[in-house]
């Protein structure tokens, strides 16, 4: 078992089992029904059975009469039961195992008369009452397991759950948990009041009898005070802690109290609120202990035990004390511990894309796993950023490393990608403007990634390569292929040559791309793994026939599922995309030359191609907007401009020119003969921009059809 990850179970009632060693974790309650009277020798755990058999000698534990009834026969065994605030379980009494290592009580039998009654108070103890430690040795070992077992939680409610498991029954019947609202981190300083919420309770339940049965009231001579029954309904949730009050000091006070000092009954109306005092008993029951963190009093716990067992001692006051110490400094790591996942799974969400894209022609999946649950951050990542001209540039990277520093690196490096696509960058100097700032940010600073630019006009796709494993394209009649790219060298090697190589796109396929944590292992290399995830998206085809590629959606879904338990090792990022293109009977394009004619020549064209597409409604507003775009590209442009327009589900119009300068929106004074040709356009188009080109720019605007 995971010494981090404690799998909690409820309450056990279980029938002693034969052949099982009382000295073992377990064997106070599991022991063969004949196994003899043993001498103490080395302590066992508590039994938490019924004690109705015959005297013990001093020094000596009677597992074997704990668990009979005198005669040979077995009584139900008890345990502690969980219970939330302000809610009910269905079954309060499923099975849970003893509290681990808890000492078994010697000296027990020397606080019961010959006729079961105690020492002490001259009652009989009820039947399944854990027993008093009576020796300092036993403390010591209780807190020892005890406080190993707060120790294993990593999380709040797993250090808090450890408390009352470890507690209840062997150190008190019952513990009522407070913890401040909000709880806090680190040196912050809390601001308003201070307000304790009920995190959790714990209690011993109603006798039972090995099958779950309610006993009959004569096995109980003394019922339990129903207090005890439902804590969280006889509680208040919240409680204020009011400065100079009674509860203020004795959480400023540190140390445990016994309920019935004088601070103690002033404090506890404070914190059960109006009625809640009739949960703790009288005398010497009740032990209120603060919960100290490293800085800060953090919350309190409440320890209670029935009228009708032996009462807490003064030691009993260091055992509250140290519980308390650890269940604190174990939340306190907690919450520190709670803080870092928070700014790992921040700082991860932020550096991927929240949402992606929707560029014209292709659609597009992602997914994105972390490597493990403790490694929040890695270096992988995807990007999908649109082009001019309807074009889409496909990302992906892996940065080595699953830290903070490779998320960091990450980040900077698609930072990079994202400016460097908006110059519209040929694939391969992308790679290699990454390859240089990957230097720049030092010397071991290695990804690989690749680089693919979608047209879907010309159904074409332009693919450099860094070092990362090939896309696999999944083809309309199922067919699966390992596209073929030139590896090229990792970023940040330096002094390497990236190539860039042009593959058809065609429509209705999907390309994948994905990073090696999808393919590699240590239970596989990277080619077998490639090799896997080619047949497992053939197989996925398989189910939705040749004519239709499956939803990109499930595709995803399906790729993640080849991966088996443990078969896991580095984080994955993955993007499909589906080629669905743009047909040539869509698409309208001209050239036109930088005259005075040009703005007349671009309306006419916009006309017959709108009528050509029955889209005539159109008319008036795509003259008026190609009039005001031409006008200013022709009027500083030295080489012919280009106007095209496309039919998706909505009018794009593009012209281009030669003049990197790109258009700004202002508006125009009154004397102003020009500059308002781009406030007819914002007004009228539904969107509108402009993207510098390596040879210019490109001014677009869309229009709703109809």
């Amino acid at each position: 078992m995971d010494a981090t990850r404690v799998t909690e179970q409820p309450t056990s009632f279980e029938r002693p089992q034969p052949g099982v060693d009382p000295a073992e974790a377990r064997g106070a309650l599991l022991r063969a029904q004949e196994q003899p009277v043993q001498q103490l020798g080395n302590p066992a755990l508590p039994a938490q059975a019924r004690a109705e058999g015959p005297p013990s000698g001093p020094g000596t534990a009677t597992p074997c009469d704990q668990g009979t009834d005198g005669q040979g026969k077995e009584l139900p065994v008890n345990g502690p039961e969980h219970s939330q605030p302000a809610t009910t379980e269905p079954d309060a009494h499923r099975p849970r195992p003893a509290p681990e290592a808890i000492p078994v009580q010697p000296g027990a039998g020397q606080e019961r008369a010959p006729g079961g009654e105690e020492r002490r108070t001259g009652r009989a103890l009820p039947p399944g009452r854990p027993m008093p430690m009576r020796r300092d040795g036993d403390r010591l070992r209780f807190v020892g397991a005890a406080t190993r077992r707060i120790a294993r939680g990593l999380d709040l409610d797993e250090i808090v759950m450890g408390l009352c498991r470890a507690t209840v029954p062997t150190f008190s019947d019952a513990i009522l948990v407070y913890l401040r609202e909000p709880l806090p981190v680190g040196d912050e300083r809390p601001s308003g009041p201070v307000v304790l919420r009920l995190r959790r309770t714990d209690r011993i339940p109603q006798e039972r009898d090995t099958d779950g049965v309610l006993l009959p009231p004569a096995f109980d001579p003394e019922p339990e005070p129903s207090v005890l029954a439902d804590l969280s309904s006889l509680t208040t949730e919240l409680c204020e802690v009011r400065p100079g009050g009674a509860l203020n000091e004795v959480l400023r006070g540190v140390r445990p109290v016994f309920a019935d000092a004088p601070a103690a009954r002033a404090a506890l109306p404070e914190l059960l609120g109006e009625g809640g005092e009739t949960v703790v008993p009288g005398g010497q029951h009740a032990i209120l202990a603060p919960l100290r963190g490293r800085r800060r009093v953090i919350g309190a716990a409440l320890f209670l035990r029935r009228p009708d067992r032996l009462a807490f001692e003064a030691d009993d006051l260091l055992v509250a004390a140290q519980l308390a110490t650890h269940s604190a400094l174990g939340i306190d790591k907690a919450v520190l511990y709670g803080r870092e996942a928070y700014i790992a799974d921040e700082l991860q969400r932020t550096m991927l894309p929240e949402t992606l894209p929707r560029p014209t022609g292709v659609r597009l999946a992602s997914r994105y796993l972390p490597a493990a649950e403790t490694a929040r951050v890695g270096g992988d990542w995807y990007d999908a950023i649109p082009l001019p001209g309807s074009r889409v540039a496909l990302v992906v990277g892996d940065v080595m490393g699953h830290s903070m520093t490779s998320a960091a690196i990450m980040g900077q490096l698609r930072t990079t990608a994202q400016t460097l696509a908006g110059l519209d960058l040929p694939p391969q100097e992308v790679l290699h403007h990454l390859d240089e700032q990957a230097q720049r940010l030092g010397t071991d600073r290695m990804a690989t990634c690749l680089y693919a630019v979608y047209d879907p006009v010309t159904h074409r796709i332009t693919i450099a390569n860094a070092g990362h494993p090939p896309p696999v394209l999944l083809h309309l009649g199922g067919r699966a292929e390992v596209l073929r790219v030139p590896p090229g060298a990792p970023i940040g090697v330096g002094g390497v040559d990236f190539e860039a190589v042009e593959l058809d796109a065609p429509a209705g396929g999907t390309l994948l791309l994905y990073t090696d944590g999808l393919v590699e292992s240590r239970l596989r290399d990277v080619w077998t793994g490639i090799e896997q995830l080619r047949e497992k998206l053939a197989a996925t085809a398989q189910l939705t026939g040749p004519d239709h590629p499956p939803p990109l959606e499930a595709l995803c879904d399906e790729v993640l599922d080849m991966l088996g338990p443990g078969d896991r090792d580095d984080d994955i990022a993955l993007l499909a995309a589906r080629f669905d293109g743009i047909a040539p009977s869509d698409v309208a394009y001209w050239t036109l030359e930088p005259e005075d004619s040009a703005p007349g020549q671009a309306r006419r064209l916009a006309r017959r191609a709108l009528a050509r597409w029955d889209l005539e409604e159109l008319t008036d507003s795509v003259e008026l907007l190609v009039s005001e775009v031409v006008t200013n590209a022709v009027r500083y442009a030295s080489r012919p401009v280009t106007l095209r327009l496309l039919r998706t589900d909505v009018l794009r119009c593009e012209v281009g020119d030669d003049v990197p300068q790109l258009p700004r929106l202002r508006q125009a004074r009154a004397t102003d003969e020009g500059g308002r040709g781009l406030y007819l356009v914002n007004r009228l188009a539904r969107r509108w921009g402009a993207t510098r080109l390596s040879t210019g720019k490109v001014v677009w605007f869309e229009l709703n059809r109809g």
